[in-house]
């Protein structure tokens, strides 16, 4: 023990680069150990320990600042002790920045790896080492860099995981990796809010918006909302298609190795709708009181009704009424049960019969095979586009790095960029081609109980189902006259085929075995 140092007192700084060092190693602790040993053989009596979990690039971190006024607050000289010059900093100028503020508080730096000294040759030594130090740091972040961004080209994500997805161990053909799988029930809601915006069932963003505030297990921020920002990243992740692109590390659109939650088909309608013109958002206060409102348009006008509630002596009393001052209907109040009684009536009338509907069977069972024999003939024609497309994207490679102007290399890497999603599109159509087809049994039932009976889906299904029945079954918004009602309906093209087969448009054999289908769908 030095006789000289005896009785000093001494705080130790102890440092690592990130809270998970913090919390899963021992660093902070093995730092402390040696320069309490160190303390001990010198005499020092160690008053304070202050612990940073903060990287050494930057001298400003909170436990250095707390230190640091600590030892102004002294009346006598302390000593800092650090396990090595590295804990201290990795930069050359945080490291002179803090060796000058701990000289100027009234302390001595001291060390076990490393000897401080004040003189031209003491300093240099240190400068060397501080200069080191940054060097090895900066050449950790380009390995860790460099090694993240070829795990993006293989196509494993390396970022905080998005909404709906998170971090599991699989073991593949590569060994054992990180890759994203679905967290449900979040990958439900994110899945059918993106297919919302995508089908157009969601016209904005902020009705998405909505959407994510009406699901308690959707994450909030400390106000408790969903901030917009949230909702313009999920729209905007490709990541949900199953591909990954990170521009600013230029990783071009690939295929991902986890699975999506859409199709990169319904992605690119999404990129679509949200490069088009901008839609009017639904109003929020609908509410689940005028289910036909928005979708019946005036007789006379052509103007969308809208509804109201009045208020009477006892009770109050529902309306639906034309708003345009120009109408001769204006001002003239059409009753909630009228209106929607008589539309109900029309949802009955929708109802095929059993004849018509065992016609039905043969009908889309024959364009089911249509379709699958087209589907056959368009994989061929996907197949030829992406060895095309193949063969352009390379030509516009060469022709980027042959020329000089920006502009005209922005140009080539936009086109590049077109081609790709082009391409990830086509690939994921010929893939769906190539899986088992679903049984078509199984589909023309899913089908045949909404066509089967609307009116029992709309009689027994909340609000958004109702909305739902509006958009599948009628081609366009329905005119009613206050004094005779709704004018003939427009219907979509299943319901305008099963009433062409009503008036014996066609003739199909009796499917064998399709009784007791009908019979459990009520027909």
């Amino acid at each position: 023990m030095s006789n000289a140092t005896s009785g000093q007192k001494a705080v130790i700084y102890c440092r690592v680069s990130d809270p998970k060092q913090k919390t899963d190693g021992h660093g902070l602790e093995s730092q402390e150990t040696i320069c309490r040993e160190y303390a001990g053989r010198n005499g020092y009596d160690v008053i304070r320990v202050f612990q940073d979990d903060f990287t050494g690039a930057h001298s400003t971190r909170p436990a250095m600042k707390e230190m640091l006024a600590f030892l102004r607050r002294q009346k006598q000289t302390y000593y800092v002790i650090i396990d090595d010059l590295s804990r201290l900093a990795r930069d050359v100028v945080a490291h002179q920045q803090l060796r000058e503020a701990v000289k100027r508080a009234g302390a001595i730096m001291v060390s076990p790896s490393h000897q401080f000294r004040e003189d031209s040759d003491g300093r240099f030594v240190e400068n060397v080492l501080a200069s080191s130090y940054q060097h090895q740091r900066e050449k950790n972040a380009e390995q860790t860099l460099n090694r993240m961004r070829a795990r993006c080209l293989d196509g494993y994500w390396v970022f905080q995981p998005p909404v709906g997805y998170q971090f599991a161990e699989i073991v593949d053909g590569r060994g054992k990796n990180k890759v994203l799988v679905p967290k449900e029930p979040l990958a439900s809601i994110v899945r059918e809010a993106l297919e919302g915006f995508a089908t157009g069932r969601f016209q904005t963003q902020a009705e998405v918006q909505r959407y994510f505030e009406d699901q308690p297990e959707f994450p909030r921020n400390y106000k408790g909302r969903v901030h917009g920002q949230r909702v313009y990243d999920i729209l905007h992740q490709v990541l949900y298609a199953g591909h990954i692109e990170v521009q600013k590390w230029n990783v071009s659109l690939r295929p991902a190795q986890h699975q999506g939650l859409i199709s990169f088909e319904t992605f690119q309608k999404i990129r679509e709708r949200l490069t088009s013109n901008a839609k009017v958002p639904a109003r929020k206060n609908v509410g689940e009181d005028f289910a036909l409102r928005g979708f019946v348009i005036c007789g006379c006008c052509d103007t969308r009704l809208t509804s109201y509630w009045a208020k009477g002596r006892a009770k109050r009393y529902a309306y639906y009424h034309c708003p345009n001052k120009e109408c001769a209907d204006y001002g003239k109040s059409v009753p909630r049960e009228k209106i929607e009684g008589q539309f109900e009536t029309i949802l009955k009338d929708m109802r095929p019969s059993h004849d018509m509907f065992v016609l039905a069977y043969g009908v889309f069972s024959k364009l089911w095979q249509t379709r699958a024999e087209g589907i056959k003939n368009r994989k061929k024609e996907w197949e030829s586009e992406v060895r095309q497309i193949e063969g352009n994207v390379t030509q516009l490679i060469d022709r980027a790095m042959e020329a000089e102007s920006p502009t005209l290399i922005k140009a080539y890497e936009n086109r590049i960029h077109g081609l790709e999603a082009r391409k990830a599109e086509l690939k994921e159509r010929i893939a769906k081609t190539g899986r088992t087809p679903k049984d078509f049994e199984q589909s023309f039932r899913t089908a045949m109980t909404f066509l089967a009976n609307p009116h029992k889906i709309w009689v027994s299904g909340d609000f958004s189902h109702k909305r739902l029945v509006l958009k599948l079954a009628f081609a366009e918004r329905l005119q009613y006259l206050r004094e005779s009602g709704f004018r003939t309906a427009l219907t979509s093209s299943p319901f305008t085929l099963l009433s062409d087969l009503s008036g014996g448009r066609e003739e199909m054999v009796h499917p064998t075995g399709f009784e007791p289908m009908a019979l459990r769908l009520g027909i």
